[in-house]
């Protein structure tokens, strides 16, 4: 068993230093065991699962949602209805916040429209704002 140290496993996994102690803080991941120097220490699977919550994060889960998705993942005699229902309702989250953010950017191409953008001082996107 290959052992690593804490660079080495953010490396391996592409989850920060900072971040594997946060997680680790937090309860995410077990606490790392510890060398004879008391260095943290990982193995394969703190790597495994340090690779999990990275693409979960990459995906945008929440680390509630992660942390429900890791304890899924450990347990197999979980059903994958339970995991789909989780993946669906983020799913939703995601089209709500694209929606919201597709509302924004017509806002702001409307007020930019109107917008002579020539050296006089009045501007319609600052008195929107303003208002």
């Amino acid at each position: 068993m290959e052992i690593l140290n804490i660079g080495e496993a953010a490396q391996a996994s592409g989850v920060s230093a900072k971040m594997i102690r946060h997680y680790e803080a937090i309860g995410l991941l077990p606490r790392a065991q510890r060398s004879n120097a008391n260095y943290r220490i990982y193995g394969p699977q703190d790597v495994h699962n340090l690779r999990f919550i990275h693409r979960a994060r990459s995906l945008g889960f929440r680390l509630e949602d992660i942390r429900e998705l890791l304890a899924l993942w450990r347990n197999r005699q979980r059903s994958s209805a339970q995991v789909k229902k989780l993946a669906l309702a983020h799913v939703a989250e995601l089209e709500e916040k694209i929606a919201a953010m597709q509302e924004m950017a017509e806002a702001l191409k409307h007020l930019a429209q109107h917008c002579h953008g020539d050296d006089r001082p009045d501007c319609p996107i600052l008195e929107q704002l303003a208002d």
